[in-house]
């Protein structure tokens, strides 16, 4: 009987390695990534909650645009969001609705002159009590 080079142990080898440092260049870049542009989604999901907590609020739909910024504002220093320009926040009245835009824009330095930029775009229509 013949014995078959191809079956056991002497066909089977680990990864070479190239291929270990390819997969650790792969996911080395991965979580850069993830560590340079996941606070951006982070603080993009605690302004959302700071403003739709704002919805069913005592007087919301009888203040001025000026007060449910003053408003937001407070929120979001509470909630400890830094870097973000209460400016990209637009507050208008509609009767009785008050319609809150947010639109901006996050940049961060990925690597030497890589950056990321990542965008986000909510509205908000609320009716206080």
């Amino acid at each position: 009987m013949k014995k078959n080079n191809f079956s056991g142990m002497g066909r089977q080898r680990g990864a070479s390695a190239l291929t270990m440092m390819i997969m650790a260049l792969f996911f080395g870049g991965l979580l850069t990534l993830v560590v340079k542009v996941g606070p951006a989604y982070l603080d993009d999901i605690t302004i959302q909650e700071a403003l739709e907590s704002l919805d069913g609020t005592e007087g919301l739909s009888r203040m001025g645009p000026a007060q449910v910024r003053t408003m937001i504002n407070k929120r979001l220093s509470v909630n400890n969001v830094r870097g973000f320009d209460p400016k990209n926040i637009t507050v208008e009245k509609e009767d009785d609705l008050v319609v809150i835009n947010v639109d901006y824009e996050v940049r961060n330095n990925l690597i030497s002159n890589l950056d990321t930029v990542v965008r986000f775009k909510h509205k908000y229509e609320m009716k206080g009590k």
